[in-house]
């Protein structure tokens, strides 16, 4: 809009109606939203920008699109823009993206994000697991020192699977058999004393001493210490991968000796799943994302909705000692 035709747009506001300020206002509102957005997007992508399709960095700019720069490939002649390629790709409603995430730091529940930013509910749930998708591959690469190890066990839940593979049953209902089995779904948690944490979804069941070995020889430093409690899974796998282990017997009552103890672990257990309780029941299939998103805003790891969107692209605040 040139100068001229600005000044006649300012004159014509005077003579609006309080409805319609009010509706010019929204509409603004709505403009400067999506602008900061679409800033933030940018911003997280440029250090990275390259083709999707055959990862050249050789490009030039080719106009705009639904308010982002677009470009085209020197080399396969492909155009895309920061988004392409990415989790966020073809959402729309970009304005309301920067509420929604702070909905997400909030764990707000699927239903009340919606009516909270005015979208379909189904939209908020597609929303949260684009918005989660990069955030849970945000992990330390190792641990050190003292690491504490232990199972946390959610009732595995089939919800949203059109052909389930056992009877159904009530929402939030109880296994049918005592103990630990097959009904559980195990989640490893290993956590140092620094509040490094890692997690893996190691299936039904106990966990193994194979599972172990998977999800842990790689992640621990040659000297750490793993400390666990009395389940002889880790006692067999700290002897043959050659690391340093001690062992509370919680069933017998011995919880601390000196250093050695499970309470840092056991502690973020213990919030993880006061945490998990409002959202009453997840599906298995989607546990790895709850738990990303939790390591995300442990102790506000992430705290503001720019962090939290650009996590969502790919982009994390720098986690230490990394």
């Amino acid at each position: 809009m040139d100068a001229r035709s600005f000044e006649m747009f300012t004159k014509l506001l005077s003579t609006l109606s309080s409805r319609q300020l009010i509706k010019v206002a929204a509409m603004l509102e709505h403009q400067s939203a999506d602008a900061k957005t679409t800033a933030l997007l940018e911003q997280a992508a440029a250090a990275n920008l390259a083709c999707p399709r055959c990862r050249s960095t050789k490009f030039y700019g080719h106009g705009e699109a639904h308010g982002l720069h677009r470009y085209r490939c020197r080399d396969c002649s492909k155009t895309f823009n920061s988004l392409t390629g990415t989790p966020l790709s073809r959402l729309r409603l970009k304005g309301k993206w920067l509420r929604y995430v702070d909905c997400l730091l909030m764990a707000t529940t699927v239903r009340r994000a919606a009516k909270s930013i005015g979208v379909h509910k189904n939209t908020s749930f597609r929303w949260r697991h684009r918005f989660l998708t990069l955030p849970k591959t945000d992990r330390p690469s190792q641990l050190s020192g003292i690491a504490e190890a232990d199972e946390i066990y959610f009732l595995e839940s089939e919800k949203g699977a059109r052909n389930l593979q056992r009877a159904p049953r009530k929402r939030g209902g109880s296994a049918k058999k005592r103990g630990t089995s097959n009904e559980q779904v195990c989640v490893l948690v290993a956590r140092d004393r620094t509040g490094k944490t890692l997690d893996f979804v190691t299936g039904r069941g106990p966990v193994s001493k194979a599972q172990l070995r998977r999800c842990l020889k790689p992640v621990l430093a040659e000297d750490t210490l793993l400390v666990s409690d009395g389940n002889a899974s880790y006692r067999y796998f700290a002897r043959d991968a050659g690391i340093s282990h001690e062992a509370v017997n919680i069933r017998q009552g011995v919880r601390v000796r000196g250093a050695i103890h499970v309470q840092n672990v056991n502690a973020y257990h213990s919030r993880f799943r006061e945490w998990m309780s409002r959202f009453h029941g997840v599906a298995t299939h989607y546990l790895p994302n709850y738990l990303g998103w939790r390591w995300a805003v442990d102790a506000q790891r992430i705290d503001t909705p720019a962090a939290m969107l650009m996590a969502a692209l790919g982009v994390f605040p720098h986690l230490a000692g990394t």
